[in-house]
């Protein structure tokens, strides 16, 4: 766990220091017409639910897909990013906690029928993948949606692989605006991997691909 706990450390100080500066990465000219379709398609697959939100960052998904539901329960680590997010024009339903993705203590007792992450999945080292996701599981009812979005590689837009780790991760350098470089850990799965992740409650998984973009969805029994 030594190497794992290094990585969340290094990646949370990371998007602390990125919080301000974050959705840029939502400007480039190249991804707008996968996002306008993404945000569009959100909103319905959680109309009446209530959602938990792994990991909202600064909200950019959160303002979409929280829009028809019932209650939306916004979580991150960071109250650098969670601040940007609560600025945000938000649904009335969204609500904001500290929690931590690898545990989710703060919500034992708490149940949700659905479940939205956004450009996490990509940060989670491979061995903790299956794992986590029946962390997640545990939280959710039976019938509860289950949505994750996040990047395809795409040469021209998504900065290079740099490194590849012997569990299979792999890994990127990112200079922020103060000159800092960081090395950031990110998967890129593909369909089969991502449906072999998923555990015995996870039913009809549905895969899209987007141009920038991937979007897993499924259903738990």
């Amino acid at each position: 766990m030594g190497a794992a706990t290094d990585i969340e450390a290094r990646m949370r100080g990371y998007y602390a220091q990125r919080a301000a500066t974050y959705e840029r990465v939502y400007f480039k000219p190249e991804r707008q017409a996968d996002l306008r379709a993404l945000e569009a398609s959100l909103p319905p697959l959680f109309a009446g639910r209530r959602v938990l939100e792994v990991a909202c960052g600064t909200g950019w998904w959160t303002l979409h897909g929280a829009r028809d539901a019932q209650a939306w329960l916004a979580t991150d680590i960071n109250p650098e990013t969670m601040a940007l997010a609560r600025s945000k024009p938000l649904p009335a339903c969204v609500q904001f906690e500290t929690v931590d993705a690898y545990s989710f203590e703060p919500l034992a007792g708490r149940s949700f029928d659905g479940a939205f992450a956004g450009c996490w999945w990509s940060h989670v080292p491979l061995a903790r993948l299956a794992p986590w996701l029946q962390l997640l599981h545990e939280r959710l009812e039976p019938g509860a949606r289950v949505v994750m979005l996040d990047n395809s590689f795409v040469q021209a837009s998504n900065l290079p692989i740099t490194r590849r780790d012997v569990e299979g991760n792999t890994y990127q350098q990112r200079r922020l605006d103060d000159g800092s470089v960081h090395e950031v850990l990110k998967n890129f799965p593909t369909r089969e991997a991502a449906f072999a992740a998923l555990g015995a409650r996870a039913r009809d998984p549905q895969w899209t691909a987007c141009g920038h973009y991937w979007v897993l969805s499924y259903d738990l029994c």
